[in-house]
């Protein structure tokens, strides 16, 4: 007479399929979440798994499938080698993805790369470590980015979408953008506008291209200052300081990101600078910070909780084998105190 199944005998599909009285294929399906068993099915296959410590040999299913179930979410720092995966951008934007693929049954697989050669992409995307890669940020890799989107389709990049490129990105229209948070300080009646951020980023630059779109719109004498700054608080702050030492007239700032226009608020409160009388902000981002900060950030949102499911989204669909498109979402002008 067999020995009845206990608890430390059901280490195998096997075991567990002849505990519930069904198929290895019916029981393996039901712990997959597979739709075509019925939710009772699974919910009691999936109890007895948990009752009885059954833990699925997932090694064994990604050889069997190909899968690994993971996805490589990369950090790019070409430009900005000291920006922290602490950003607060980065760690809002990480959030969004981690939950999205998370609910889709995908782990993360987080990397920060500072690119010394033009194979630190290759090097994720052919390892067989994920079934897919998102990336976060173009910087001055968007020549490597294209050359491996052109062969490996299960690749969506938050960042600026360009004609002619075949990379498909989700992000805000970023010079329509920098264009409503210009006109907003023009139509304010300002008219000595700097724009700080480094403009050969991808989506900075767009930004900047709106700015100076603001400008001839409105009919407004062509802007008198570009300060490259970095991404970083502190170097920021740093650069703004000594460009505010130089005594360099200005009443508005376009900030690339709501990063840099705090910095320059910070900057601009220590020299006895009035925000918005003296000089009105607009930052770019809206994120939670901003609401926080000292007086309250105008800012450009861009939302970053709907440009992540866009990413996943897309990603889950090229893995499927379909063609996408880029996803542009439309900026909206937050106003607030500071401009």
């Amino acid at each position: 007479m067999p020995m009845p199944l206990t608890k430390k005998t059901v280490g195998s599909l096997a075991d567990l399929a002849r505990l519930a009285g069904l198929s290895t294929s019916t029981v393996s399906r039901a712990l997959a979440g597979n739709p075509a068993i019925r939710q009772e099915t699974r919910e009691r296959i999936t109890a007895l798994a948990r009752e009885h410590g059954y833990r699925p040999n997932v090694v064994g299913r990604n050889l069997r499938t190909g899968k690994t179930q993971a996805i490589a979410v990369i950090l790019p720092l070409g430009h900005e080698i000291g920006q922290p995966v602490s950003d607060p951008f980065f760690i809002t934007l990480l959030g969004h993805l981690a939950d999205a693929l998370t609910a889709r049954g995908y782990d993360l697989l987080l990397s920060r790369v500072i690119p010394s050669d033009s194979d630190w992409l290759a090097n994720m995307t052919d390892s067989g470590r994920v079934d897919g890669v998102l990336i976060i940020g173009q910087s001055d890799q968007i020549e490597t980015i294209e050359a491996v989107a052109r062969r490996y389709p299960p690749l969506v990049i938050w960042g600026a979408s360009f004609p002619g490129r075949v990379q498909c990105t989700v992000g805000t229209n970023n010079r329509t953008g920098g264009e409503m948070a210009t006109l907003h300080l023009l139509n304010g009646g300002r008219r000595h506008l700097a724009f700080f951020g480094n403009p050969d980023f991808p989506e900075l630059g767009e930004r900047y291209e709106g700015f100076l779109a603001a400008h001839r719109k409105a009919g407004a004498a062509p802007p008198e200052h570009l300060l490259a700054v970095h991404l970083t608080p502190q170097t920021a702050y740093e650069t703004i300081g000594e460009f505010l030492d130089g005594g360099a007239r200005v009443d508005g700032i376009v900030a690339a990101t709501d990063i840099i226009a705090m910095a320059a608020i910070r900057a601009l409160t220590e020299r006895g600078l009035l925000v918005p009388g003296d000089v009105a902000v607009v930052g770019y981002d809206d994120l939670e910070i901003a609401i926080h900060a000292t007086p309250a950030l105008t800012t450009v949102r861009q939302d970053i909780g709907a440009g992540a499911i866009a990413m996943v989204d897309l990603l889950m669909r090229r893995l499927a084998g379909e063609e996408t498109d880029s996803v542009i979402l439309p900026p909206e002008l937050i106003v607030r105190q500071s401009a």
